[in-house]
């Protein structure tokens, strides 16, 4: 029988870091495959050491481990030390967010290295674009092994916006690739065409790769217009997160690239719909907007917000990709 492991770097050990997106995404993964049947647990970890010594402790016949930081020369060692157990290194991220991470890139070229000499080790992505990349740009194979999030019930219902605060939420970390400046735009002409005031919310405290020019040029935009408001949300934990998220009106997430977006996923479960890019592929089509087109986003914003399907049609397409990338999953651990 299979026993899986998603392991993922624990930066919470780490002062003043606090990223919670991974073991976010292993949890639900983890809670939606035990429907399956699947035996699986997930493991925050520092180093290489760590995940062996828990391994010594709790054998598993699969260990799959979110995003490629882990030096190429520890993996040999794991693949060494556990002979009886199958490695992979899940990509959470499409090939244009990469620019951002130089190591991520060269582990992932290690990894095919390593992948061509081991049947137990493999190159794996949670976007099926990326691993089509990998396919054709250098011949060699990657594991699919998308986010999958767990869905509770039957799918929740929110009124359409009838008057008084808009409130719209453009949440994650502040990066260039997130189009918040794009966001910001859009939100400021879905209030004015609605004569609403507006409540722009925004995640605090993580700006990454020019995101403080980002975000202060978000400011210079909206700074001193009547009825309009930034709200700084600060990270917290996920339940708080989705209460939080389930306060909004509308979600904004028209990214540039993306491998699977879990705030949009996050609005889905509280019923509320997101405008985003064809780069989150599993949303509904009417939900998608051009990401370099801020009126384009507006004009999607507002039929959102008056559409009183919207919040079912994202449950059902959520559930839908879920369906396929749980028939992903069990081919990988068969």
């Amino acid at each position: 029988m299979s026993k899986l492991i998603l392991a993922y770097k624990n930066f919470a050990a780490y002062k003043n870091i606090s990223h919670i997106g991974l073991g976010v995404s292993a949890l639900n993964t983890s809670k939606v495959l035990a429907r399956q049947g699947i035996d699986s647990e997930v493991w925050p970890v520092v180093q290489a050491s760590d995940l062996a010594a828990r391994l010594r402790q709790s054998p598993a016949t699969h260990v799959v481990i979110a995003a490629p930081w882990i030096p190429s020369t520890e993996l040999q060692g794991l693949l060494a030390s556990f002979p009886a157990t199958s490695f992979a290194v899940n990509c959470h991220s499409n090939v244009g967010f990469l620019q951002a991470d130089t190591n991520g890139v060269k582990l992932m070229r290690d990894g095919m290295e390593i992948e061509m000499g081991s049947s137990r080790f493999h190159v794996a992505a949670n976007s099926i674009k990326f691993c089509r990349w990998i396919n054709a740009a250098y011949s060699a194979p990657c594991t699919w092994l998308p986010n999958l999030y767990y869905l509770e019930g039957a799918p929740p219902s929110t009124p359409s916006f009838s008057g008084g605060t808009l409130r719209i939420g453009a949440f994650g970390a502040i990066r260039p690739v997130k189009n918040f400046m794009s966001a910001a735009g859009a939100s400021l002409t879905i209030a004015r065409g609605l004569k609403a005031n507006l409540e722009l919310w925004v995640s605090a405290g993580r700006t990454e790769g020019g995101g403080d020019t980002v975000l202060q040029s978000v400011r210079a935009m909206l700074d001193g217009l009547p009825g309009v408001s930034l709200v700084h949300s600060g990270w917290q934990s996920w339940p708080k997160f989705r209460q939080v998220a389930g306060h909004m009106h509308l979600l904004l997430q028209p990214s540039y690239t993306e491998s699977f977006n879990m705030v949009t996923a996050d609005g889905v479960a509280e019923g509320v719909p997101s405008v985003v890019s064809d780069a989150i592929e599993w949303a509904p089509e009417h939900w998608k907007a051009k990401s370099d087109d801020v009126l384009d986003i507006a004009r999607v914003g507002r039929a959102l917000l008056n559409d009183p399907r919207a919040a079912s049609d994202g449950y059902a397409a959520l559930s839908a990709h879920n369906r396929q990338g749980t028939a992903a999953w069990l081919q990988f651990l068969a």
